[in-house]
């Protein structure tokens, strides 16, 4: 499945301005093939806007989840976005997957809240494994600070995952994460991961960029750079079956031995 990385900040503040952004780069993934658009954390509304996130905060099923599966019907693709999700008197840190026909298929809330700013601004989730079939496709759904949890990622290669979304907003100076961790959590966990950052400064954060689509080889099949960027790579069926038929990792797990991990 052809999937695009949308590597930008959009225009922090305002959620008209970015879904247009939105459109305009579904419009290039689809003509490019993509079955699946994904974005960076936060992305309909900006991530270091204040106490403004709450303000812009919408229901799962709000005004903006209907502008997104209006985008993505127009375009045929799916979309992957992050958004402040405002439920009662909560909000989350939240990425909805939409099919291509409109449908909302999945939403996750963040279970692992970063700094300062996250712990201020929002609730965390509980639910750690979200999925949805997509093209063929086990889809999962996580956002930044949980992948660097290698129990999340597990979690998600034991229920079965094949391409796991993680829209991020990862700053400088962690650009390891991007560089390293992910195509390692590719790796052990044998699936695919799509990793999509925010990029430039918002208030006192500086993102790095550096989106990837890692292989369950740990090798990356697209890496973007500093800048904004659309970028297309292909999550191969085929290839993450042979690739799990010659690893053993999850096969050679004993889970006996790790209680005291909990």
């Amino acid at each position: 499945m052809r999937t695009a990385l949308l590597q930008s900040s959009g225009r922090p503040g305002s959620t008209a301005e970015n879904l247009e952004v939105l459109d305009e780069a579904a419009g290039r993934a689809a003509a490019a093939g993509a079955a699946l658009l994904v974005t960076s954390e936060l992305f309909l509304t900006g991530y270091a806007i204040g106490d403004a996130v709450g303000v812009l905060a919408e229901p799962a099923d709000g005004d903006a989840a209907d502008a997104v599966a209006e985008i993505a019907g127009r375009h045929g693709l799916a979309v992957a976005y992050g958004y402040p999700e405002r439920d009662g008197e909560r909000v989350f840190n939240s990425v909805q997957l939409i099919a291509a026909d409109g449908t909302r298929l999945a939403g996750y809330r963040k279970t692992h809240l970063f700094g300062c700013f996250e712990r201020d601004h929002f609730t965390p989730g509980e639910q750690p494994v979200v999925q949805a079939e997509l093209n063929g496709l086990t889809v999962g759904l996580m956002i930044c600070y949980d992948v660097e949890f290698p129990e999340n990622v597990r979690a998600h290669a034991l229920a079965g995952t094949d391409l796991l979304l993680v829209p991020t907003a990862q700053m400088h100076p962690f650009q390891f994460v991007a560089e390293s961790v992910v195509p390692v959590r590719a790796f052990e966990n044998q699936m695919y991961v799509a990793y999509v950052d925010r990029v430039g400064r918002e208030g006192e954060f500086e993102f790095v960029g550096l989106s990837v689509l890692a292989g369950p080889d740990g090798v990356a099949r697209a890496r973007a750079g500093r800048g904004e960027e659309l970028i297309l790579a292909d999550a191969d069926p085929a290839f993450l079956a042979a690739s799990r038929e010659a690893n053993p990792y999850l096969k050679d797990r004993r889970p006996g031995l790790y209680g005291a991990l909990a």
